[in-house]
């Protein structure tokens, strides 16, 4: 497995003439915080069961992300911690990169903004802006801190909401974190900077700016064409309309900062562009980190489909700015087809919040012990996909033991164990032979059932509905238990031989159709039912012919053939008991911080318990 990853990263995927050829990326996540279940399923998660679905269609397809770098938060981050903005980005770049591969995401590449390759493309894009004059310099009045002697960045400012009912008193410059409203600091009432906490007050200052007004009518024909063809979500088509509606006003695309892409001009040598500028340009950088030929990808529309996926926060930049930019560069670039949004997904009593320290995060969630296959499958089942979702203990508690345990676990398991019964009870580990099986009545029923799901499976996939997906898929588990209950197969293996074994295996074949439907979903779980299977890991999954064609999924009982010796079956799932959700509730009550600061305590108290311990025991001795 090592030598063909290693062969996988030395040989960059590139375009394939006559394949369908699909660029997945999903938000960069901000690196100045640990991401939590929210910031997973919203981005990184969702892209990677489409990546791992595509890939199992047998697609030419990668799946690009990485680490957003620059910008204000990262500066505030560091000034917080006392080290250099590229010390937080080092050291947060790791943390997200163990996090997501402990939940299995499998990227092609996963960099990082602040590379030389984000300076070249994004200074390239920009000098295209300035040649087609899609860029204007204007004056503008900027807070200023006296104290600081800086002009503030939008996230160096806080101060109170002025919308209408809302008047959160700790919103940030550049947006509502309570309304979600996008704000400019010098609407804030009563700001202050967030570094000395003294009010700041307003200074020309220049910069320049994106005149959205101008590439209007080159944005609305891709909007109003690529919306139906990509069947972008409701929500995705809301937030771009809204913003359409309100007016498109020229957008600055230069901040005060150090930490940044550099402005290539003289006059403002002094700034760097703005994080929302440059951070969409990160996924064409992170591009040509995984491969110098990375144009035959970003400017190759005719022959490549992208597909975004992120959180609703993240859309306008991606519908509005981002298009606008390459629209303006006048190049042949490859535009989003297709963008998957999720809504927020809320923790048990509240929102999760990373200012805050609320909620689960990452790290958290492995050090549970639950394991990675039902942490995926949660948040999958569970993805805000029209509307918020809530995490709860209890609810996971509730798919785990109904679901997965003794659902999908039990009819596995049902199934494998009594094939490897020994002979005279069951079958020695050995797939049985199953002549006439589309005859025998129970299964044939079966089998127009499977091949109807599956099409189910394949439509809801290919619009990306993940979570209509996985129920789809978890239902032919279901079918599956039905049958075995109906066929009452323990009484058939004596009464009648021939239709017992064709029920194992027409069921052991349905064992892996189900290993294959959910591999986008739980790879960790497939590659376990593989091993019961004694499949190698390397198995090519696949429910279709060559030409995609599902006509195979007609008949399970032909998935794995006779003769096959399985290997040895194992419960796939472990039951979760009220005491553990008790205890994971209590652990998990207050903020990351305070988890944080208890767990020192409690580690200091030991200490000092095994000090005084030691010490009397010198006493004694």
């Amino acid at each position: 497995m090592a030598d063909s990853a290693a062969e996988k990263k030395r040989t960059p995927k590139l375009p394939i003439p006559g394949k369908r050829n699909v660029l997945i990326t999903s938000a960069l996540p901000y690196v100045n915080n640990v991401p939590h279940l929210g910031n997973i399923i919203g981005c990184v998660l969702s892209a990677d069961v489409f990546a791992r679905y595509c890939r199992l269609r047998g697609y030419n397809a990668i799946y690009i992300c990485g680490t957003d770098e620059y910008g204000t938060a990262t500066e505030t981050k560091a000034m917080e911690e006392n080290c250099s903005p590229k010390d937080i980005c080092d050291k947060y770049h790791a943390i997200h990169k163990d996090v997501y591969n402990w939940f299995d995401i499998s990227f092609d590449e996963f960099g990082r903004t602040s590379t030389p390759q984000q300076t070249e493309v994004c200074q390239a894009i920009f000098h295209r802006l300035r040649e087609n004059k899609w860029l204007t310099e204007c004056k503008m009045e900027q807070l200023y801190c006296d104290t600081c002697k800086r002009f503030l960045a939008d996230r160096l400012v806080e101060g109170t909401c002025p919308t209408l009912n809302c008047n959160y008193d700790s919103a940030r410059g550049d947006q509502c974190e309570k309304c979600g409203k996008l704000l400019n600091p010098t609407e804030l009432v009563d700001p202050k900077c967030k570094v000395c906490r003294n009010p700041p007050h307003e200074r020309e200052t220049e910069h320049l700016f994106l005149e959205l007004p101008l590439l209007r009518s080159k944005l609305e024909e891709y909007i109003n064409n690529m919306s139906v063809a990509g069947g972008w979500s409701q929500n995705a088509i809301q937030a771009t309309n809204a913003w359409l509606k309100e007016g498109l006003r020229s957008r600055c695309i230069t901040r005060d900062l150090k930490w940044g892409v550099p402005v290539p001009e003289e006059k403002y040598k002094d700034k760097v562009f703005y994080v929302w500028f440059d951070a969409p340009i990160g996924y064409v950088s992170i591009t040509s980190c995984y491969t110098p030929e990375w144009e035959k990808w970003w400017k190759d529309p005719e022959n490549v489909e992208l597909y975004q996926f992120m959180g609703k926060d993240n859309v306008p930049f991606h519908t509005v700015m981002f298009p606008s930019t390459l629209l303006g560069t006048g190049e042949n670039w490859t535009l989003m087809k297709t963008i998957s949004v999720t809504e927020y997904l809320n923790y048990e009593a509240g929102k999760f919040s990373k200012s805050k320290g609320v909620g689960v995060f990452g790290n958290d969630a492995k050090e549970t012990k639950i394991p990675t296959e039902v942490w995926r499958y949660y948040l999958l089942t569970n993805r805000p996909e029209v509307s918020d979702t809530l995490f709860t203990w209890a609810d996971l508690q509730a798919k785990l033991n109904g679901e997965l345990l003794n659902n999908l676990g039990n009819f596995i398991n049902r199934v494998l164990s009594f094939i490897a019964k020994p002979s005279g009870s069951g079958y020695g580990s050995v797939i049985p032979d199953a002549p006439h099986a589309e005859s025998h009545q129970l299964t044939k029923t079966l089998a127009g059932t499977v091949c109807k799901l599956v099409d189910q499976y394949l439509d809801a996939m290919e619009k990306v509905k993940l979570k209509q997906g996985l129920k789809v898929a978890m239902s032919i588990s279901s079918e599956g238990n039905a049958y075995l209950q109906d066929s009452q197969f323990w009484k058939l293996y004596k009464e009648d031989p021939s239709s017992c074994s064709i029920v194992m295996k027409t069921s052991v074949g349905l064992v892996y159709l189900l290993a294959t439907l959910l591999h986008p979903f739980m790879p960790s779980f497939t590659i376990e039912v593989l091993k019961q299977l004694n499949l190698s890991s390397e198995t090519h999954l696949s429910f279709c012919d060559e030409k995609g064609d599902t006509e195979k999924s007609k008949k399970p009982w032909d998935f794995l053939p006779s003769g096959h010796k399985i290997g040895k079956p194992e419960p796939l799932f472990q039951e979760m008991k009220d005491e553990d959700v008790e205890h994971y509730r209590m652990k998990f009550a207050g903020s990351q911080a305070d988890r944080i600061e208890k767990a020192a305590t409690e580690k200091a108290a030991e200490q000092l318990k095994n000090k005084k311990f030691q010490g009397t025991r010198r006493k004694k001795s």
